[in-house]
C-alpha cells in the first residue's frame, strides 16, 4: 500500500473496501504496522491493538463479501486517546498511578463504533489525566511529551496529543479525543488536522476517564471536516449511562446542509494584533479566503466575563472531587509533571461557595451567547494565536509579543468562553508559520455541527492545507502476523 492509503479520507477507504481494491485485514494490519512502528516516534502511542482490529476485519470482509454494508467507517481502522476504556486492557489515562488500570466495560462510543464496523487498532497518548491540575512541561505524560509530526521539536498539543500527533502523521485514518478546555482545538491547529469538539451532552462520555463532569466532551479528531461529520454521526446519541447525556443525535446530510452564502460569521479584527507576528500572513489569508465562500463576515465583541478565573474554579473543584483519593494517598505525587501534582492538591482547597458562584454566572455565560448568536450565525478565531512551542520549554515560557498590547481582548477566550457555553466547535488547518501548521476555529450555536462542518468543508473545498502532509517518513513494511 502507498502513503496515500495512509492521508484518504474516510469515504474513499471504504469505497476501495467495497470494491475489494484490498481487505480489511490487509488494511488492519498495513494501518496497524506502521502505527507500531512510527508511533513511538512521536510518543503518540500508548497501546498497540493490532491483533485486536485484524481478527474483527476478518468478520467485516465477510460482511463486504456478502455485500452487508453498515455505513462509511466499515473497515476503517481508528485510535482512541486513552482515556476511553477498552474491556481487558490497559487505560492508563497518561499516568503512572494508573498504568495498570485494567476495566472490565467499553466506553459506549468504542461499542459504537464496533458496531458500525470501524477497528480500535490503538489507544494514543495523552497528558497525564487530562492535564487535571495545570500542567506546564510537555513532557507531563507516561508516554513522554507528545511530538509534532511537523517538527519534533515541537509539541503535539495537548491534552489530546497522541490523537493529534496520529492522524496528522498518517498512522490512523481518524482518532478520538476529548476535551474540557481546548484539549481537541489545540492538537487539531499544532498538527495541522481537523478536530470536531461536540455540543456537550451530544456524545456520551460513559467508560471515559471524568476530568470536570459539567465541561468535559468526546469528539473526533481526522483529516478533513466531512470525515468528521461521518464520525460524529455515528458516536452521537443519547445513553442513559452517561448522566450529562442530551439525548440527541446527529444527522449528518451535507447534501441538505444551510448555504454557507446565508451564513454570518462573527469575527474580532483585533484577534490580527494578539496573533504572533509570524502566523499574521496565514490568518490573513485565511480570512480573505473564508469571505471567499459567500459567508457575511461581522464584527463583534466577545461577551464580557472572567474567563480564565471561572473556568479554573470550575474544572479545579471538580477534578478534586474526582481525585480526591488519589490526592489523599500521596500517590498524586508519581506525576510527571510536579506543577501538576501540587495544582491538584491546591484544588482540595477551593471553597464551596466560590464554586457555586462560578456555576450561577455560567449561567449569565450561556445567557450572553444566546443572545449574541440572535445577530450571528458562528463565531471564527484563530484557533491558537501562535505556533507549536518546543518541547523543551515550559509551556508558559513564552515571551510576549513586543509593544503595548491590544485595548480590547478580541476572541483571544473563545476556547474556554465556548466550553463553558457547552458550545460546539471545529479546528481546521489554514496555513504554515515557519514551516509549522496555523488552524482557524469556529463555534455555534449549540447542537449546530452541521452549520460548523458546512462552513469547513466549503473553506476546505477551496483550499488545500487539510491535504498538506508531514515531511516524508520511511516506508513501513506490514507484518504477516
Amino acid at each position: 500500500m502507498t502513503d496515500d492509503i495512509f492521508f484518504a479520507p474516510l469515504s474513499d477507504l471504504n469505497a476501495r473496501l467495497k470494491k475489494r481494491e484490498f481487505s480489511a485485514v490487509e488494511l488492519a494490519k498495513a494501518v496497524g504496522a506502521r502505527l507500531e512502528s512510527l508511533g513511538p516516534r512521536y510518543n503518540a502511542l500508548a497501546l498497540p491493538l493490532t491483533k485486536n482490529a485484524t481478527d474483527r476485519a476478518k468478520d467485516v470482509d465477510k460482511e463486504l463479501k456478502r455485500e452487508r454494508y453498515r455505513g462509511p467507517l466499515q473497515g476503517i481502522p481508528f485510535g482512541a486517546k486513552d482515556l476511553l476504556s477498552f474491556a481487558g486492557h490497559p487505560t492508563t489515562w497518561g499516568a503512572k498511578p494508573y498504568a495498570t488500570q485494567v476495566f472490565d466495560e467499553t466506553a459506549t462510543v468504542l461499542d459504537k463504533l464496533d458496531g458500525t464496523g470501524a477497528l480500535l487498532i490503538g489507544k494514543l497518548s495523552m497528558v497525564e489525566l487530562a492535564g487535571g491540575g495545570g500542567y506546564r512541561l510537555a513532557g507531563a505524560s507516561l508516554t513522554g511529551p507528545g511530538l509534532n509530526p511537523w517538527d519534533v521539536t515541537r509539541w503535539s498539543g495537548g491534552s489530546s496529543s497522541g490523537p493529534g500527533a496520529a492522524v496528522a502523521a498518517g498512522l490512523v485514518p481518524f482518532a478520538l479525543g476529548s476535551e474540557t478546555s481546548g484539549s481537541i482545538i489545540t492538537p487539531a491547529a499544532f498538527c495541522g488536522v481537523t478536530g470536531l469538539r461536540p455540543t456537550y451532552g451530544l456524545v456520551s462520555r460513559h467508560g471515559a476517564m471524568a476530568l470536570s463532569w459539567t465541561l468535559d466532551k468526546i469528539g473526533p479528531i481526522c483529516r478533513t471536516a466531512e470525515d468528521c461529520g461521518l464520525v460524529l454521526r455515528e458516536i452521537a446519541g443519547g445513553d442513559s449511562k452517561d448522566p450529562g447525556s442530551a439525548g440527541k443525535s446527529f444527522y449528518f446530510a451535507p447534501q441538505f446542509a444551510r448555504k454557507v452564502n446565508e451564513m454570518k460569521i462573527g469575527f474580532a479584527a483585533v484577534d490580527r494584533e494578539w496573533a504572533d507576528p509570524e502566523v499574521r500572513p496565514a490568518l490573513d489569508a485565511a480570512m480573505a479566503a473564508l469571505r471567499q465562500t459567500g459567508a457575511t463576515l461581522v464584527e463583534v465583541k466577545l461577551p464580557d466575563f472572567p474567563w480564565g478565573a471561572l473556568i479554573s474554579t470550575i474544572i479545579g473543584s471538580e477534578e478534586a472531587s474526582i481525585f480526591e483519593s488519589l490526592i489523599t494517598s500521596g500517590k498524586v505525587n508519581d506525576l510527571a509533571d510536579a506543577s501538576q501534582a501540587e495544582g491538584l492538591k491546591a484544588n482540595l482547597a477551593i471553597p464551596a461557595t466560590q464554586y457555586l458562584k462560578a456555576m450561577r454566572i455560567r449561567t449569565l455565560v450561556q445567557r450572553a451567547f444566546r443572545e449574541l448568536f440572535d445577530s450571528v450565525d458562528l463565531l471564527v478565531a484563530p484557533a491558537r494565536y501562535g505556533i507549536a512551542p518546543k518541547v523543551s520549554e515550559p509551556l508558559d515560557a513564552a515571551t510576549p509579543a513586543a509593544g503595548p498590547r491590544p485595548a480590547s481582548p478580541g476572541m483571544r477566550s473563545l476556547i474556554p468562553a465556548a466550553n463553558l457555553a457547552g458550545l460546539p466547535g471545529i479546528s481546521f488547518p489554514c496555513g504554515f508559520a515557519n514551516g509549522l501548521p496555523v488552524g482557524l476555529q469556529l463555534a455555534s450555536r449549540p447542537f449546530r455541527e452541521n452549520d460548523l462542518l458546512a462552513v469547513a468543508t466549503e473553506y476546505q473545498n477551496r483550499t488545500d492545507w487539510h491535504k498538506r502532509r508531514p515531511p516524508a517518513l520511511a516506508p513501513v513494511v506490514p507484518s504477516r502476523r
